[in-house]
């Protein structure tokens, strides 16, 4: 067990190592090839790309395993399935006491 051990945290630090410069390359590449001429926007430097990247990752990205979203919609729609018509309704009407009535959109021109 200790070998896997002393093994791995070499190996993990290795490869974070290598996911921030490929990525901070592919990133910063991307937006010199792109950005400049598309929009006018300035070069960035190889760091500004790992910060953007860094940045993305925060925002979109889930930081670490799997996260709780699979799981978590799975187990919503098996307590829906389960509750009965009037649970259900209950429910609803519970939601719409918080949020509001919803209402579609009407389209234009009609009243």
């Amino acid at each position: 067990m200790r070998r896997k051990i002393f093994w791995f945290a070499p190996l993990a630090i290795l490869a974070m190592l290598a996911f921030i410069v490929i990525g901070g390359y592919a990133v910063m590449y991307l937006w010199n090839w792109l950005l400049p001429g598309l929009f006018g926007w300035r070069m960035i430097t190889f760091w500004q790309a790992v910060g953007l990247l860094a940045l993305c990752r925060i925002l979109f990205g889930r930081i670490g395993g799997r996260g709780f979203r699979p799981s978590f919609r799975r187990r919503m729609h098996e307590r829906w399935e389960r509750m009965t018509p009037e649970e259900r309704e209950r429910f609803r009407q519970n939601w719409r006491s918080r949020c509001g009535p919803w209402e579609p959109p009407k389209a234009e021109g009609t009243t």
